[in-house]
């Protein structure tokens, strides 16, 4: 628990007058005002993340967290819960869709098994691993408190770590057969909505199903009265162990004043988690796409931000976060390759 509050007593606020430069030179490079759009303004947002008015984003990590979930003992996932065992060791071989965007972005993929079910030997594979998966939250709480702020520590140890190691830009990203499930009941509790309005299909869940998956949210909801005022409860009755490290991550990144990229709906689920945690570390996420899940646009609306693109992904593992990797590295190159009307030579 000291991890976890030292690292919220550390996120500060963006720095509003490095913002200020980076504002002046953006509206003065050689293009007329305002014409590249909300490039401009991802660049004035890093600035204020970083301190720094020429900001870089050239060395890049996403970090996938593995684990299960009991609830899929209820019959919410179309897949067997043994792919989230032989997709994990996948990533470090860099073969899944995630590997292949960060490949093309430059950038490394962490993996770490959190909670997967069976034991993987798999070199390579970070193992935290918390326990074999959660309970089932149908039935009571997915875990405990204590394993809760354990989930979260996980993530801020292993982002704080790749922070040492150089990397400043971080993408979250996750595998976990059912986590769709916790991630809608996050956004029911959080939100208060009705469990129908945000559950989506995941990985493929037949239309037919949706009324029973919404179903199973609300009796978990109303087993366990998650209070929507505490996300450490939140997180322990209804989440999951790679939702509690994703929240870490992104508690850590702000920590360190390093932009960290929320992927799709699961990502944004333990973005709420996150800002509920700690409000002020909404100011250093930067949202990727607009997933195709059907909770998505809702999630991200909740925390007020605004999704940079829309192509109907749905994978998750950080696959959305590793496309919007190239974006970010471009806005710091929009503020360092171009120059202004003045260096120019050009008066207007």
């Amino acid at each position: 628990m000291q991890l976890l509050k030292q690292t919220i007593e550390s996120i500060g606020e963006l720095n509003s007058e490095v913002m200020k430069q980076t504002r002046y030179r953006v509206d003065h490079l050689v293009k007329p005002p305002g014409s590249l759009g909300r490039m401009e303004d991802l660049a004035v947002h890093l600035a204020g993340i970083t301190n720094n008015p020429f900001p870089e984003a050239d060395q890049k990590v996403i970090i996938v967290m593995s684990a299960d979930h009991g609830v899929y003992a209820e019959g919410v996932a179309p897949n067997d819960q043994i792919i989230t065992a032989i997709q994990t060791p996948n990533f470090v071989r860099g073969v899944t869709g995630v590997c292949a965007f960060a490949k093309q972005a430059r950038a490394d993929v962490v993996v770490v098994d959190v909670g997967v079910a069976v034991d993987l030997d798999a070199p390579g594979v970070i193992n935290r691993k918390i326990r074999y998966g959660t309970d089932n939250m149908a039935k009571g709480p997915a875990m405990s408190r204590d394993e809760a702020i354990q989930a979260l520590e996980i993530g801020i140890e292993i982002t704080s770590e790749q922070i040492r190691q150089g990397k400043n830009l971080i993408g979250t990203g996750e595998m976990g057969i059912s986590n769709t499930t916790a991630s809608a009941a996050i956004l029911s509790v959080l939100g208060a909505f009705d469990p129908s309005e945000v559950v989506g299909i995941g990985a493929g869940l037949s239309i037919d199903r949706l009324s029973h998956k919404a179903d199973v949210i609300r009796r978990a909801i109303a087993c366990n009265r998650p209070n929507p005022k505490d996300g450490i409860d939140v997180l322990a009755k209804v989440g999951g162990f790679e939702i509690g490290g994703m929240a870490g991550t992104m508690l850590a990144a702000a920590a360190h004043r390093v932009p960290v990229v929320v992927d799709g709906f699961i990502s944004t689920a333990a973005a709420l988690i996150a800002v509920a945690l700690a409000p002020k570390v909404k100011n250093f996420l930067i949202p990727s796409h607009s997933s195709a899940e059907k909770g998505a646009a809702k999630a991200t609306a909740l925390l007020g931000l605004k999704s940079m693109f829309d192509m109907d992904l749905r994978l998750g593992e950080g696959s959305g976060a590793a496309l919007a990797f190239n974006f970010v590295e471009a806005a710091t190159y929009m503020v360092r390759e171009m120059v202004t009307l003045e260096e120019a030579g050009i008066t207007l």
